[in-house]
């Protein structure tokens, strides 16, 4: 994350394609075959990371209130 680029969402490897604009093609049901070839200058190991990061955001602890 920079917060000089795409108002300091988490982008890959400091291109300006955000983790979440690779989500959302997934959910909307592209195979990352799909993805890799709308933007090709992402990696197999892009869309792995950015489902990586997804899960590591998810997976923290709840408070209780």
């Amino acid at each position: 994350m920079d917060p000089e680029q795409c108002g300091g969402r988490p982008c890959i490897r400091g291109m300006r394609i955000r983790v979440s604009d690779v989500l959302d093609l997934l959910a909307n049901g592209l195979s990352p075959e799909e993805i890799l070839q709308e933007m090709p200058d992402l990696e197999f190991e892009d869309i792995r990371a950015s489902l990586r990061y997804a899960s590591s955001r998810l997976d923290r602890s709840i408070a209780a209130t």
